[in-house]
């Protein structure tokens, strides 16, 4: 059959808006998820907390805070994402595994302790921090020095926690625990004499002692309760990213910017870190 050239100019023109139209989809598959390859960058979609202050935080004008925003944002920068193209998204601590295997994520940065039974599920860059379990007293309670100091008094957490039950079943067994919904919510029982200590990880307490408001109102007791190893969740078996990831983590201690994010977000509470913790996951 006989194709006029009108016809054939059509089906060109056709063909091509196709193979375009295919091409704008590779562009959108590496915009979700940051994904690898030569595809233009467009974002990338990082897991952090919303509700922790000094560490992960939302606050009320949309903007984030704290030092897993401050490592996050490095690190994309490493990976070829300017500020602008980070798109975080809230990970909640029971959330984490399934917001990575989802592909919701590229990668999470949110208090991540590292441990054997989540390296079942995901695999971890770093670690990037090591924190430990503490209490935070008020600034004028010298009565509690040792963990065994707790034995009658009140000692607050969130409910489910696994620090106040280490606390309540070896450390202090007579210890009287309250659990409740938020750290806030026992930062303001303390403040108001309702609890005598507050327990989880020394870096969230810096973080809530740090705060504007709470500038002279409590002060960590300095006990190394636990050892917690904060890694970069990814996806298991991406060794590529894993890789690139710890590189830009020995980048950011090297060049002076880790030291910098830890005393501008956690500072303020007298809080003493930890030196940068070598490099385990992936080698």
């Amino acid at each position: 059959m006989k194709i006029s050239k009108a016809a054939a100019a059509a089906a060109v023109a056709v063909a091509l808006a196709l193979t375009a139209t295919a091409c704008g989809g590779s562009d959108k598959a590496a915009s979700d998820g940051g994904a690898s390859g030569d595809a233009k960058k467009d974002k990338i979609v990082v897991g952090i907390k919303y509700d922790q202050p000094g560490l992960g935080l939302k606050t009320p004008d949309g903007k984030f805070t704290g030092f897993d925003v401050d490592v996050a944002t490095y690190v994309a920068k490493e990976l070829g994402y300017e500020p602008n193209q980070i798109e975080f998204k809230q990970a909640v601590s029971a959330e984490r595994e399934n917001l990575i295997a989802n592909g919701d994520v590229k990668f999470i940065v949110a208090t991540y302790s590292i441990n054997d039974k989540r390296k079942e599920k995901v695999d971890f860059a770093g670690p990037y921090f090591l924190a430990h379990q503490d209490l935070l007293v008020r600034a004028d309670d010298s009565s509690i020095t040792k963990v065994e100091d707790l034995n009658k008094k009140k000692l607050c957490s969130v409910t489910g926690s696994t620090s106040a039950q280490n606390i309540k079943k070896t450390l202090a067994p007579e210890a009287d625990l309250l659990e409740l919904g938020g750290y806030s919510e026992c930062l303001t029982g303390l403040e108001n004499k309702k609890v005598d200590a507050l327990t989880t990880d020394n870096s969230i307490l810096a973080g809530y002692a740090a705060q504007e408001k709470n500038k002279g109102k409590f002060k960590l007791v300095g006990l190394t309760m636990s050892n917690e190893n904060y890694g970069i969740g990814l996806k298991k078996g991406d060794k590529e990213l894993q890789t690139k990831i710890n590189a830009a983590l020995k980048k950011m201690v090297e060049d002076g910017s880790w030291q910098k994010a830890v005393d501008a977000n956690l500072g303020p509470a007298n809080y003493k870190n930890e030196p940068a913790p070598q490099i385990t996951e992936g080698s």
